[in-house]
């Protein structure tokens, strides 16, 4: 428990000071923001900042600070330490700078942020790589949320023959379609505040339950060992499971980050800020809003994560909770009983529902503006939302009638959402190099390279990319890091100089 305890004075310690610092390097000011300069009742809406903040955190958090939490506490306590310590100088920061640069430049979204500071090759290769993430995003937050009620909310089989399955889907679709077509303030603006309410349920009562039920937590300097729960070996005998081997066996780097993804970082979450940079009303009000925001979703990925190591950790809940999914259920029904398990299954659903709207929200408006196609009226919009939906029901409907279609959907999800990170890293560098701010360019680079080494590593190794053996898969990793930081450097400094001569 004491590590766990530790991990959460490094979040929010760790984020008081670093948040400071990243709002005195980025300057914010009273200058008018573009939901005021540029407002049309649509996109650019000005909205109050407890709004604005609840509504970006439901954007950004999705299953990922749930489920990846679940899979990564297998490698061990180490994870209440490198959750908060990622979330603080690498999620955190990427939101931060993601959210104001984009306000700042008028209320850009991420594909225009990429055509400014980068160049046309990596302004292509972007846009077509944010497209497929966010349809895969909008595919992975129907289905997840769909199972997760269908199976354990009502009780349903979750089948691909199962009538009752589909009949979730086409709510949470329909859903979906509305937010993504109607004004930002008429939809999501109204419903979000409700749903906030059920998700803070959520994770503040599995929070008080892990300390009121003294969940077995282990500590960094304990055995690694599940001390009360135990699984069946190879030879059939009952044995306990051993944090320590998960660790040693699982190549923690890169396997780890890329598993816990979203409350560490998410390269997702700058495609959402940029929507909310719309409707921000003072540039002051960015850390709140944007770092903040973050740092609570790391937070939940801390509750999430005590949560699964306690059930894993206690005989009679170890075997009902062989499963990510599973084990969402268990948690929640273990800590708060049968209605209040059933209220933060609720808030579990809400967090794949409330990104998934504004997934494909933000694939509207960035094919937009890249294709500059006019969305001023309802059905402007509907017939551009229209070909982006029939293509997420495709890749649902493949994945569930597919026995392997999810778990290989999620892993170019998790692996994807990763990567993108690495082209906001890139302008905020170039941002920095350009406002004569280049002293503070390793804020960026930091992550930015210790993340081109995760992705392109595992990448290398998977059975999804180029399968290749760890021996081989780790020295590629080490020279594409070597290149994105000697790039990003080189590059900066010449659109500094550039921007210099401009003045």
């Amino acid at each position: 428990m004491a590590t766990f305890i530790i991990g959460l004075v490094i979040l929010f310690g760790g984020a008081a000071l670093y948040g400071t610092l990243c709002e005195k390097v980025f300057g914010p000011d009273d200058r008018a923001t573009p939901a005021y300069a540029k407002q049309d009742g649509v996109d650019y809406v000005p909205m109050r900042c407890w709004k604005n903040s609840l509504i970006n955190l439901l954007n950004i958090a999705g299953t990922g600070p749930i489920l990846g939490p679940i899979q990564g506490i297998l490698f061990g306590p180490i994870a209440f330490i490198t959750i908060p310590i990622g979330n603080i100088i690498g999620g955190a920061m990427h939101d931060y700078f993601c959210g104001m640069i984009c306000l700042r430049d008028g209320g850009t979204q991420m594909s225009e942020m990429i055509r400014k500071y980068t160049n046309k090759g990596i302004f292509t290769v972007y846009n077509i790589f944010v497209c497929v993430l966010l349809l895969l995003v909008g595919a992975v937050f129907v289905y997840t949320p769909g199972d997760i009620a269908a199976t354990q909310v009502f009780g349903f089989s979750g089948r691909a023959d199962d009538i009752s399955t589909w009949v979730i889907y086409g709510v949470i679709f329909a859903y979906y379609l509305i937010a993504t077509v109607f004004p930002i303030d008429a939809i999501i603006g109204r419903i979000y505040p409700i749903f906030g309410a059920i998700l803070l349920f959520s994770a503040v009562g599995v929070f008080v339950g892990i300390f009121v039920l003294d969940f077995p937590l282990l500590n960094i300097w304990d055995e690694w060992v599940a001390p009360l729960a135990f699984t069946t070996g190879a030879d059939g005998t009952q044995v306990a499971f051993s944090y320590q081997d998960y660790f040693t066996n699982g190549h923690f780097i890169p396997v780890f980050f890329v598993t816990v993804a979203c409350g560490i970082l998410s390269g997702f979450h700058s495609t959402q800020t940029a929507i909310i940079s719309r409707t921000v009303k003072s540039e002051k009000q960015g850390r709140m809003t944007f770092y903040n925001m973050m740092v609570l979703e790391g937070f939940i990925a801390m509750v999430w994560a005590a949560g699964a190591m306690g059930v894993y950790n206690l005989a009679e809940q170890a075997a009902n909770a062989s499963l990510a999914t599973a084990t969402i259920g268990v948690v929640c029904k273990h800590i708060l009983g049968p209605v209040g398990g059933i209220i933060a299954l609720l808030g579990v659903i809400i967090l794949p529902v409330t990104s998934g709207d504004t997934a494909l929200r933000a694939l509207r408006l960035t094919l937009s503006e890249s294709l500059h196609i006019d969305q001023s009226t309802n059905a402007k919009r509907l017939s551009l939302a229209a070909p982006v939906f029939v293509l997420v029901a495709g890749i649902i409907v493949w994945a569930k009638m597919d026995t392997d279609g999810f778990q290989m959907l999620w892993r170019y999800f998790a692996w994807s959402n990763q990567t993108l990170s690495l082209f906001a890293f890139v302008c905020i560098s170039v941002w920095l190099f350009e406002s004569g701010k280049s002293k503070f360019v390793w804020m960026p680079l930091i992550p930015g390279a210790f993340y081109t080494f995760i992705c392109s590593s595992f990448i290398a190794n998977a059975t999804i990319g180029f399968n290749l053996p760890w021996a081989v898969a780790y020295p590629i990793g080490a020279v594409l890091t070597v290149a994105y930081v000697v790039a990003i450097v080189t590059y900066g400094k010449k659109r500094a100089a550039r921007a210099a001569l401009n003045h």
